[in-house]
């Protein structure tokens, strides 16, 4: 059985216009409690925008966040998965590309549509029910392995 990055993937993305302010993405980013959005462009994909990206391309340089736009600071192009793919070789590509998220799409008439993201996080949410998974495997087997013994010598 082979875990895809649908099945860990957060599905309700909350995404902001490239044209808003940079202001505007920090206070969507703690009203929800998240560290990034997707930037869309009237409804297409275009980037991504991190916290880091704010700290780093705003807050550090100085800038006014109410006049930097998104798109201005925005991470593109962007790397993106699709849902069926399996989980390891998403986080072997973020391993590889150093990102912490990763947009899911699904291809629909020649355009992507937008199904979900992936995080670092959403992996690390993973570990503990597969550890415990692991754990009743090795158990079963261990009991099928022991031989049902009716009589002992002495």
């Amino acid at each position: 059985m082979t875990i895809c990055v649908q099945d860990v993937m957060i599905r309700e993305v909350i995404t902001i216009e490239s044209s808003q302010s940079a202001k505007n993405a920090a206070r969507l980013m703690a009203k929800f409690g998240i560290s990034g959005l997707v930037v869309l462009t009237e409804g297409e994909l275009v980037g991504i925008l991190t916290e880091r990206d704010i700290l780093t391309r705003v807050v550090a340089s100085g800038q006014d966040p109410e006049k930097v736009n998104v798109k201005e600071i925005m991470t593109e192009p962007i790397i993106v998965v699709n849902p069926m793919m399996p989980l390891e070789k998403a986080v072997t590509i973020m391993f590889q590309e150093k990102i912490k998220k990763l947009p899911v799409v699904t291809k629909v008439d020649e355009a992507l549509r937008l199904v979900g993201i992936l995080s670092l996080t959403d992996i690390a949410r993973l570990q503990p029910k597969l550890l415990e998974d692991i754990r009743t495997l090795m158990q079963m087997n261990a009991a099928a392995l022991e031989p049902e013994v009716d009589f002992y010598i002495r």
